[in-house]
Order: C-alpha cells, then structure tokens, then sequence
C-alpha cells in the first residue's frame, strides 16, 4: 500500500473509532470535563478540527510561489530532528503530557451534537487534502508549523502527526468519558 493510501486507511479507522465511541453520547457528556484544566469530549474534536485546519492553506501557499520558511529550513538535518521531536509529542501512548500552541486551543463553549457531523466532514476534508497534495508528500517538501514557524519537517512527517495527534486526543477523549461521573 502506497503513503497515501495508508495515510487515508488510517483517518478512516480513527473517525470510526471517534464515532463508534463517542457519537452516541448525549451533549451532556460530551461536554463534561473532570476538571476546569482537562478538556471535554467535544473540546477534543473542536481541538483536532482546528489543529489539522492550519494546514490546509500550506500547500496553495507552496504551489503559487508565496509561502516562506524560516532560514533554518536550509540546515538538511534540522526538519528531520524537529520531526522526530514533534512527533515523539503526540505518541497516542500519552505518557509525555503537552501542552498545545495557543491558536490551537478549543473553545470554552458548550457544543451540540452536531460536532460529530462537523468531525466527520472534517475527516473528508482532511483525505481529500492528502489526496490532492500526495506531490509534497512524495517530494519530503519542508514545511513549518503552522504554531511555530521555526519548527521545519517535511509534509509527510506533517501528515504523520496529524494521524498521531488524533489517535492520542482519541484516548484522551476514552480516558474522559470513563471518569464521567465520578
């Protein structure tokens, strides 16, 4: 199986797995949170939606001549140690705790059911961003965080956090509905 193929396999299981456990839920526990500084079910998607968002304007950008990488993209074994580090920071194992950049944090608002659907487009729109843009990932194009323009990897480890942040914000959100009620 080619990348981008296993890249779409995988969005597939974990929009399942999200909507297998989760959607049934009423918006009461979807937005129960433990405590004041740990995030509710609904938080975590609104979470993901925008953290895979600030990616999606990157390869328009790449492909019209207008994007710019900081100086430090120059350095052949910088994107690779920022990818590794990055990428040990989302491990779905949890056992580092992080915390997310600023334009990445959710909402404080109460949602409604209806943020399983807008996750469910979302994980549409995401496959088709990794279908029309397999190039970059076949050509390991360098590109920055969308948080932090000085943190450079190639757009396939981008795609490869993406995957890994879900699935880690997935047992997030596990570890939050089986303490709901306690």
């Amino acid at each position: 199986m080619d990348k981008k193929n296993e890249y779409l396999k995988k969005i597939d299981n974990i929009t399942l797995d999200f909507l297998n456990q989760f959607e049934n839920l009423n918006e009461e526990q979807i937005n129960w949170k433990p405590n004041s500084a740990k995030w509710s079910t609904a938080q975590i998607l609104e979470h993901i939606i925008k953290t895979n968002e600030s990616y999606f304007s990157i390869p328009q950008e790449i492909k019209n001549g207008s994007y710019k990488l900081p100086i430090t993209a120059k350095i052949p074994f910088l994107p690779n140690i920022f990818g590794k580090m990055i990428l040990a920071g989302v491990n779905p194992n949890r056992k580092m705790k992080s915390k997310t950049f600023t334009i990445w944090e959710p909402s404080f608002s109460n949602f409604g059911r209806e943020i399983f659907k807008n996750f469910e487009n979302h994980q549409k729109e995401l496959k088709k961003f990794i279908e029309e843009n397999e190039d970059l990932i076949m050509h390991k194009t360098i590109i920055s965080s969308p948080a932090n323009r000085n943190l450079i990897y190639t757009f396939d480890t981008a795609i490869n956090i993406i995957i890994d942040h879900e699935k880690r914000h997935y047992y997030q959100a596990k570890e939050t509905l089986e303490s709901f009620g306690d």
